[in-house]
């Protein structure tokens, strides 16, 4: 992964908590733990850009969201189809790679589960791969984690729309998995059944990503 400047966004020192959020906000599991930096990793209050290639110029008038595949309804949507399906808030960590987590950040966008209920899916359907506009770039979910209550593809994260280097106008987040499973700048949701390992699978990291258990390579 590269490098470019990091966000000159700070948290405070304490890092939030999931209390005193709205009644509808989803709570990451992984938040209520009493150490929430998971082994090898380090607490950042900043919010690191790093990316496996340059950056997509992406803008919302040409964006679309392709999901095809074991669907019963292929489906593609462009950014005002997006902004007007049911909208989820969520409340998590995120843990990257190369061993920082920023913790308590709040997303915002659309479910996983939201989209799969809008396509339906075929009972052949096993896993996920998620492609994005930049060039050859893929990641692969099984689907029982991509429909976990808190995926979301977001466009808002801690009350801000998601600029370019962090992965907009959409990117998935995937909390309790290290933050390469959280694609950016998505153009296609395929449900396949058969596994197919992504870029960075493909290049010797883990195929699942738990920061939990450091499967940080295969």
């Amino acid at each position: 992964m590269t490098a470019s400047n990091p966000d000159p966004k700070y948290q405070p020192d304490e890092p939030p908590r999931p209390h005193d959020l709205d009644a509808d906000v989803v709570v990451s599991p992984d938040t209520h733990r009493e150490n929430r930096i998971p082994p090898g990793q380090t607490r950042t209050r900043k919010w690191p850009v790093l990316h496996a290639s340059d950056v997509p110029s992406v803008a919302t008038e040409s964006w679309t969201l392709e999901i095809k595949g074991h669907v019963e309804t292929p489906t593609t949507l462009d950014w005002n189809s997006f902004r007007e399906l049911p909208r989820t808030t969520v409340f998590s960590d995120f843990h990257c790679v190369t061993t920082w987590s920023r913790l308590g950040n709040l997303w915002e966008g659309v479910s996983a589960k939201a989209l799969m209920n809008r396509v339906g899916i075929r009972p052949e359907a096993k896993f996920v791969i998620i492609t994005g506009y930049d060039w050859g770039w893929t990641t692969n979910l099984s689907l029982e984690e991509f429909l976990a209550d808190d995926v979301l593809f977001v466009d808002t994260h801690d009350g801000e729309l998601i600029d370019a280097n962090h992965g907009g106008p959409v990117r998935l987040v995937v909390p309790r998995l290290y933050a390469w499973k959280s694609a950016k700048w998505v153009r296609r949701i395929e449900l396949t059944d058969q596994d197919q390992p992504g870029y960075w699978e493909q290049r010797g990291y883990h195929n699942t990503g738990d920061p939990w258990k450091e499967q940080r390579f295969g």
